[in-house]
């Protein structure tokens, strides 16, 4: 492959070469990522403004805006106005942060310099080693029920963490997303109680930059055994036919001395 590039003075997008190369990111989600990032402060971004804008259905666009989410490339919030309307906002993050905004500085201009001799046989500029490929995250735990807490025990626990500590607020999404993990934990005989004490004991004392990636890590690597098996319950008791006498089975007729001493039936 050979560049041919020109320089662009106007109209212009600077974009980071780690989203244009993302490996776990779908070309559809960067070249997502890259059309919102040239749009103005204050354009919609919603799926149905994108769906009339390209030609990739609303299912595409909705998991690829769920992709750069995933990443930090993304965070939306739903707020309500004071008219009682209920609205999305949508931060975009030139450089994966989490839920912090970061300021856009402008670098000051480097001094003029000399240009420099060139060298007779310049020597081609050596690659860099190539990066090993970062194992996989181990995905949350989830119940073995997929029924939904008629309680929703879960979500009000994650939903009060920051009753414990201010950097526990969590977006509604990253409520639901970890919603199934506390299930989980709830599931193998974890007591609400138990499981806030997991998510909120011994935090670190510096800013908590991606607090939902640290819940999901101790959900994760902290899920408690499931429960042993129950043992079998014994049958019930019966009362025999024939003497009268209690004797476990499992539906009513003679007990075993009955049954040995029984005579057989004559033949016809």
């Amino acid at each position: 492959m050979t560049h041919v590039n020109v320089r662009l003075t106007t109209r212009y997008t600077v974009v980071d070469n780690r989203l244009l190369q993302h490996r776990e990111l779908s070309l559809t989600a960067i070249g997502l990522a890259g059309h919102i990032q040239s749009l103005p402060t204050g354009a919609r971004v919603d799926i149905r403004s994108l769906t009339a804008r390209f030609p990739e259905g609303e299912v595409r666009i909705a998991a690829a805006l769920r992709e750069l989410e995933a990443q930090g490339y993304l965070a939306r919030t739903r707020e309500r106005l004071p008219n009682g309307r209920v609205v999305s906002r949508t931060v975009s993050y030139n450089r994966p942060t989490g839920a912090e905004e970061v300021r856009e500085v402008t670098p000051p201009p480097e001094p003029a310099r000399a240009p420099a001799p060139r060298p007779d046989r310049p020597h081609p500029p050596s690659a860099p080693p190539p990066r090993p490929p970062k194992p996989p995250k181990p995905s949350l735990p989830k119940p073995a029920d997929s029924a939904p807490d008629p309680r929703h025990t879960a979500t009000t626990l994650l939903s009060r963490l920051h009753h414990d500590d201010p950097r526990l607020l969590l977006p509604e999404r990253e409520v639901r997303r970890l919603a199934p993990a506390v299930d989980a934990w709830l599931e193998r005989g974890a007591s609400p109680e138990a499981v806030r004490r997991a998510l909120t004991s011994c935090l670190p004392a510096e800013p908590l930059r991606h607090p939902a990636g640290l819940l999901a890590h101790r959900l994760t690597e902290h899920l408690p055994p499931p429960p042993p098996p129950a043992p079998p319950r014994p049958l019930p008791f019966q009362d025999c036919d024939g003497c009268d006498r209690p004797f476990r089975a499992a539906e009513p007729g003679r007990c075993r001395d009955c049954r040995t001493h029984q005579p057989l039936p004559r033949a016809a």
